[in-house]
C-alpha cells in the first residue's frame, strides 16, 4: 500500500470561520462547498473542513491515504496491529472512507473513490 497522503480532514466548529482561514492559508476557492463538507485542491494535494468532525469524536486532523481496494488496505493495516476506529462507510457517490488507530493512538485514514 505504499501510497501518499493526498488529503487531510480538519475538525472545524465554525465552518464560515475556517474557510475565511483556510482559503487565506491555501489560496485558493474551495471546489466544493456545503453545509457538510468544504474541500480544497492544490494539485494532488487536497484539504477538507468538515463541520461534524468534533461531534463525531475527531480531536484532530487526519489523513487519508488514497487506495484502490479499501477493504484489502484496511485489513492489512488490521493485520500489522492497529485497531479499528470507523468501518468502511460510503461518504456520498460510492467514495469510501476507513479510519484505523495506531499503537500510539494516531489515527490513519483510508479513502477509495468509486
Amino acid at each position: 500500500m505504499s501510497q501518499s497522503i493526498q488529503l487531510v480532514v480538519y475538525p472545524v466548529k465554525d465552518l464560515a470561520k475556517a474557510k475565511a482561514l483556510f482559503g487565506q492559508w491555501l489560496g485558493v476557492e474551495p471546489y466544493a462547498d456545503t453545509a457538510y463538507y468544504v474541500g480544497y485542491r492544490n494539485g494532488d494535494q487536497e484539504v477538507g473542513l468538515d463541520p461534524n468532525g468534533h461531534s463525531a469524536g475527531q480531536t484532530g486532523p487526519i489523513g487519508y491515504c488514497y487506495v484502490a481496494d479499501i477493504q484489502k488496505a484496511l485489513q492489512g493495516l488490521l493485520d500489522a496491529g492497529a485497531q479499528a476506529q470507523q468501518a468502511v462507510k460510503d461518504v456520498g457517490g460510492g467514495r469510501l472512507i476507513a479510519t484505523v488507530k495506531d499503537a500510539d493512538g494516531n489515527v490513519i485514514g483510508l479513502i477509495q473513490n468509486p
